[in-house]
């Protein structure tokens, strides 16, 4: 191919199952060099566009384009024998879930060597000593150790990086990558963007997939915004995020939490005209100062916990963590997974008995306490979690859980109770008629306003908040957000939000602490702690965080003109 002819073309592709029509009209083109951006939330289309231009649409699927060139190759009758022959060689495709994309029973080793084998004549010998060139290349430590490892021995991090060594390993033009850093901590997806991005400047074309603009503003020239099925917006992607012209796009922006100041709206206002702004702030002065000195209402002194791995060793998890929760305020636990974040709530909620220090709840002894002691005050501590659904009973309807939640383990009878349950629902923006629904039925925003929902039904003045929106779309995200902002000021709770996402922990938090390894390594007020950062591990989260949408104003062309050789993966010699 000519380096000046696109990858990827595509005119009016549309596809279809059972005589459903879920992506209509699609139209773009991807050059050598060039990373396209397809944004939009789940079930826009994005991720059955991406599978249909490589064969994988799927069964019952029917593909049908004006164009749909690949690799300079009319993909539109291939046979199957075709396509497996293109994809690897020609197409590199990127999973999200490289847990389930990788085959648990062998090594990472033999998962890239696959590539390699069926579309490379070279020896064992010179294919296993690629093989750990690419994992070099995608920057994964001890690479011989890690080739012999399963995926299920690797971290989140470490096994997309090696379904990225598995894509590259043929060095393909082109390159479609799904959702690639959904759900992993900030450092690790700044580094996978970051290779991706190196990927580009070596000349690969991209194709990247994405329900976070944030993700994809440093990397990509163009943005395609698509909803529905349908693409509604592309163009350059400073003018994108810049100067969006449609509505949706501009509403994706908005919701992004990166750079918004505390109880800014994220979401559009409701019809009433509701806002935060308009609520009455609990015990909070107007300058978001503790109204006067107050005691907190959960707090933990020197919390540890060891977790025996054996007769004789055991493995801390927490480390002698101090903090305090004030009233009608928001702590924010921040840190990347392992750091101990979940541990520590757990002991807070009393699910968890610490092998060290207490904790407190409205100044009496909590943690050292009987279950049966605990139980009386119960009602005064939730949770919401981040799965919601794992965490329903799935015999009861919506109504009956909620139900269970207000009388407290007591009748399950949604009947019982019809106009407390109604208004549960009302509260938290879900019809009444959804009282008789199976929380499996629910999408997963609904789930989650079902979840504040239940933890709410006690009328607790304190809710542990862990990963609450983590599976969330950003603009279902945005909505959840703005209902816990709305509900805190309107009944004073008080929140321990724990988050991987510091633009979601700066957007919401009063005071953070940053947890690394177990131990609390720097905590303060947000603003102190995101813009005077003391500990190298708070710079080290916040430089990797897109805390501000960040905007590519270099073209592709001058940036292929000025590139160097560092980070360009190369074939062997």
């Amino acid at each position: 191919m000519s380096a000046a002819e696109p990858l990827l073309r595509v005119e009016n592709l549309a596809v279809t199952f059972g005589g459903n029509s879920v992506v209509r009209d699609i139209s773009f083109t991807v050059s050598p060099g060039e990373c396209l951006a397809l944004v939009g939330e789940s079930g826009s289309g994005k991720s059955v566009t991406a599978r249909s231009l490589i064969g994988l649409a799927g069964p019952g699927s029917q593909v049908h384009a004006d164009i749909l060139e690949v690799a300079g190759v009319d993909a539109r009758t291939l046979s199957q024998r075709r396509w497996s022959a293109l994809r690897g060689r020609q197409v590199g495709f990127i999973l999200q879930d490289a847990l389930t994309s990788l085959d648990p029973l062998r090594t990472v080793g033999k998962e890239i060597d696959d590539a390699l084998r069926l579309h490379s004549t070279g020896s064992g010998a010179q294919r296993a000593a690629r093989v750990i060139e690419l994992l070099v290349a995608v920057g994964l430590d001890d690479p011989i150790r890690r080739a012999s490892q399963r995926s299920g021995e690797l971290s989140g991090g470490m096994r997309q990086r090696a379904l990225i060594a598995s894509a590259i390993a043929l060095e393909p033009a082109l390159i479609i990558a799904d959702e690639p850093t959904t759900a992993l901590d900030a450092t690790i997806a700044a580094s996978v963007m970051d290779l991706l991005g190196n990927l580009r400047q070596g000349g690969s074309g991209m194709l990247l997939i994405s329900h976070d603009l944030a993700a994809v503003a440093a990397v990509a020239d163009s943005i395609a915004v698509m909803q529905a099925g349908r693409i509604v917006e592309r163009g350059a992607a400073v003018q994108i995020l810049n100067d969006p012209q449609h509505p949706y796009t501009r509403a994706l922006l908005a919701a992004v939490p990166a750079g918004k100041p505390r109880f800014t709206r994220l979401s559009p206002a409701t019809e009433s005209g509701d806002s935060v702004s308009s609520r009455t702030a609990g015990p909070v002065a107007p300058n978001g100062q503790p109204a006067a000195v107050v005691q907190p209402l959960l707090s933990a002194r020197g919390l540890s916990k060891t977790f025996l791995l054996g007769k004789s060793t055991g493995f801390t998890a927490v480390r002698h963590v101090d903090f305090e929760l004030l009233p009608g305020r928001t702590l924010g636990l921040v840190g990347e997974s392992g750091s101990g974040k979940t541990t520590t709530a757990r002991m807070a909620l009393g699910l968890l008995a610490p092998s060290a220090g207490t904790v407190e709840l409205f100044g009496q002894p909590w943690s050292s306490v009987p279950e049966s002691v605990r139980r009386t005050h119960r009602s005064s501590l939730g949770a919401i979690y981040q799965d919601p659904l794992s965490s329903f009973d799935p015999r009861l309807s919506t109504g009956a859980l909620l139900a269970d939640a207000l009388s407290l383990g007591g009748t399950r009878n949604p009947r019982a109770r019809t106009g407390e349950i109604n208004e549960l629902l009302q509260l938290v923006g879900l019809e009444p008629g959804m009282a008789a629904r199976n929380p499996a039925t629910l999408s997963g925003g609904q789930r989650q306003r079902l979840a504040i929902a239940r933890a709410l039904a006690p009328k607790p003045r304190v809710l542990i908040c862990d990963e609450p929106v983590s599976a969330l779309d950003v603009s279902i995200q945005a909505q959840v957000l703005d209902l816990l902002d709305e509900l805190q000021q309107r009944f004073g709770l008080s929140y321990l939000f724990i988050s991987h996402d510091l633009s979601v922990i700066r957007h919401m938090s009063d005071q953070v602490l940053v947890m690394r390894a177990g131990e609390v390594v720097e905590s303060g007020s947000t603003e102190q702690v995101f813009t005077d950062p003391a500990h190298e591990y708070t710079r080290a989260l916040l430089s990797a965080a897109p805390l501000n949408l960040p905007v590519r104003r270099v073209s592709r062309e001058s940036m292929l003109e000025g590139s160097s050789e560092a980070g360009k993966i190369e074939g062997p010699h």
